[in-house]
């Protein structure tokens, strides 16, 4: 009878203890460093592509424009409830890694690839791919080159610290072609020696050979149809802050389901009205999902606000009606036939 009752009293303990850390979930919980630091600079430190157009370049006025930074103006949005607090860091493929160990910038959204020794060996930690990618060739379309193949011998440009230098090693490596690397520190030094003709090819994530052609002479270049690489373009922070990688990484499903729900920047007041528990639960009219990561209640709305969904944001920037002009591919919905899926919000 003794033990029945001791079993019993520690039961009642434990409900009242789950009951305790439940309110408090609901009250919202401390800041962790990364959040209490990015709130007490009162600005979120993001890296910055030296250029790339469509995924991040600066404007007439120096503010960065394309895909990423807006993923950046939205964690900004729903950290500090204002998508200008961001300071960019402009930095090379090689430094990205060591300016986010360092805790120079807070996270980084740059065209970088997901890979195991980054996440694994690196120490950081990615969160929802935002562009599914592959890596391909550019060449002058007076080669004659058609097909990677006939690549055999050429000197081929490539940026150093990207994982299309490794991947263009690998390719020739497993396909018995000579190749010839070029390899330079930015991509503005790569593409400007491909432009000046000190080689015959041109290497990179296929959607910014895209970009880059735009700046070329009309028809004179070439993409070829060989991707030789899986490039899942994500947004990573150091590991060790469990709290920032869920903010991280719940923003930029937030954009995600937000497109999936019919969310949009021009009807989000609208929308909070909306009777759907899925939207209401999105825009922080029910449930804790701010508190819990120690946010506002209206996270998600002030990023969606601040940017528009995910569709928007690729419209934006890189689909058809853009300069770039490209397709979303699998960079759809999951429920229209692309890979963009965020869990549930509850």
């Amino acid at each position: 009878m003794t033990f029945f009752r001791k079993t019993g009293f520690a039961a009642v303990l434990g409900i009242c203890g789950a009951l305790t850390a439940g309110t408090a979930m609901a009250q919202g919980v401390q800041p962790g460093p990364t959040l209490a630091s990015v709130r007490n600079k009162g600005a979120l430190d993001c890296s910055a592509n030296q250029g790339s157009p469509g995924f991040g370049v600066p404007d007439s006025r120096g503010e960065q424009r394309g895909l990423d930074p807006d993923i950046c103006r939205a964690v900004a949005a729903a950290v500090l409830g204002d998508a200008s607090r961001v300071r960019w860091h402009v930095l090379t493929s090689q430094a990205r890694i060591p300016a986010l160990q360092s805790g120079q910038v807070d996270m980084v959204a740059r065209t970088f690839t997901w890979t195991h020794s980054r996440e694994v060996n690196a120490g950081l930690q990615f969160g929802p791919t935002v562009f599914y990618d592959g890596q391909g060739f550019i060449v002058r379309r007076v080669t004659g080159v058609t097909r990677a193949a006939q690549l055999d011998g050429a000197t081929v440009c490539a940026t150093a610290g990207s994982t299309n230098e490794l991947n263009l090693a690998d390719w020739a490596r497993t396909n018995n072609i000579r190749v010839q690397p070029l390899v330079f520190e930015s991509n503005e030094d790569t593409r400007k020696a491909y432009t000046a003709g000190r080689c015959d090819a041109y290497t990179l994530d296929a959607s910014q050979l895209a970009a880059f052609r735009t700046s070329l002479p009309a028809g004179e270049h070439i993409i070829l149809p060989d991707i030789i690489s899986k490039e899942p373009l994500t947004p990573a922070v150091r590991k060790g802050d469990p709290q920032w990688f869920d903010i991280m990484r719940w923003t930029i499903y937030a954009l995600i389901l937000a497109e999936e729900l019919g969310v949009t920047q021009a009807n989000v007041d609208e929308m909070l009205q909306s009777p759907n528990p899925e939207v209401r639960r999105l825009l922080g009219e029910a449930g804790d999902t701010g508190p819990a990561m120690g946010l506002d209640r209206r996270w998600a709305y002030n990023a969606i606000k601040a940017v528009g969904n995910y569709g928007e944001i690729f419209e934006r920037h890189l689909g058809p009606n853009s300069p770039i002009g490209l397709e979303r591919g699998l960079n759809r919905l999951w429920n229209q036939g692309g890979l963009m899926y965020a869990p549930p919000m509850r």
